[in-house]
């Protein structure tokens, strides 16, 4: 069957928050503010600059509003930020800082809901209401995660049901698109099929959104089924940053450098340029004194031998 790709796909950047928010070492605000500049010069339009929620629990989030506050001085109209919002008051922050964008999020998984938020799925819901309720009284965008939709760290395997009454109802609540997560990195190409397919039966593609991380090294494989399904909104994390405190044993987020490779070997539009961004993971990477995972990187001293094959059947959008 002819597998057809999307002709351009948004790259939903979320390092600044998704990448930094698990790091021991204390990042200046500075050296945020210069991470996202750069993240921007690179050519990137969507990016996830931090998130609205305690600094008890996350510290290295306590800057936010200052650094979007900063950043604004610096976008330009194309380039939209968006913050992680948990409740109302998390909310009430987004608002001073004039972010356009929010994101929200529920769980496939009770046992992670519970401990990342300390409530049930439907409780989770529940609260969320309310915040989309106020959030759209001052005209904010909202963008929807689904936690744990391939596997849980706590339960193991998640029924596929679960992932897709989380993605209806949040839908339903008024977010424009939910982005299906692998929060610990144990999907498989098979599995990325079946929820996708199941997905499709009761929601448009285009309200369809992967973020996937690498703990298995899979992501990329993935991304690469779920664009031939048609899905054109995809997340990534400079350098490969990231990791869910509340998921023992996840380790990053796809590398974005690995995505935009993917789509440049696709043939697919990004408007991202690459050596750019790689630049500025390295620069991100020497000051969290670490090595940047991008697996092109790590390939660098042999030549890129190409996409993984994968199984044709059922790709057809």
């Amino acid at each position: 069957m002819t597998i057809k790709y999307p002709q351009k796909v948004i790259i939903n950047e979320v390092g600044p928050r998704d990448g930094l928010q698990n790091e021991d070492q204390t990042i200046t605000l500075e050296d945020k503010i210069n991470l996202v500049n750069l993240l921007v010069k690179s050519g990137l339009k969507s990016i996830e600059a931090g998130s609205f929620v305690s600094p008890k629990w996350v510290p290295q989030m306590a800057d936010s509003l200052e650094l979007i506050h900063a950043l604004k001085l610096h976008n330009d109209n194309d380039v939209t930020f968006s913050a992680l919002v948990p409740n109302l008051k998390g909310l009430a922050s987004a608002v001073k800082s004039r972010v356009p964008r929010i994101a929200i999020f529920a769980s496939a998984s009770e046992t992670f809901s519970k401990k990342n938020i300390n409530c049930s799925i439907e409780e989770s819901l529940d609260r969320f209401t309310e915040v989309v309720l106020e959030a759209q009284q001052h005209n904010l965008q909202i963008r929807g995660y689904v936690s744990c939709a391939f596997g849980c760290p706590y339960e193991g395997e998640i029924n596929i049901k679960n992932v897709v009454f989380v993605c209806e109802k949040l839908l339903q609540l008024g977010c424009y698109e939910v982005a299906i997560s692998d929060t610990n990195g144990v999907g498989t190409p098979e599995q990325t099929k079946l929820i996708i397919e199941e997905l499709s039966e009761s929601l448009p593609i285009d309200k369809i959104a992967m973020h996937m991380h690498d703990t298995r090294g899979r992501a990329i494989e993935n991304i690469q089924i779920a664009l031939s399904y048609g899905i054109s909104s995809i997340d990534a994390s400079v350098a490969g940053l990231g990791g869910c405190p509340y998921a023992p044993g996840s380790s990053g987020n796809v590398a974005t450098e690995d995505v935009v490779n993917l789509l440049n070997d696709l043939g697919i539009e990004h408007g991202i340029n690459l050596q750019k961004l790689i630049s500025t993971g390295n620069l991100i990477s020497k000051i969290l004194k670490r090595k940047n995972s991008a697996n092109i990187l790590q390939q660098a001293k042999a030549p890129f031998q190409g996409l993984l094959p994968i199984d044709s059947d059922n790709t057809d959008a």
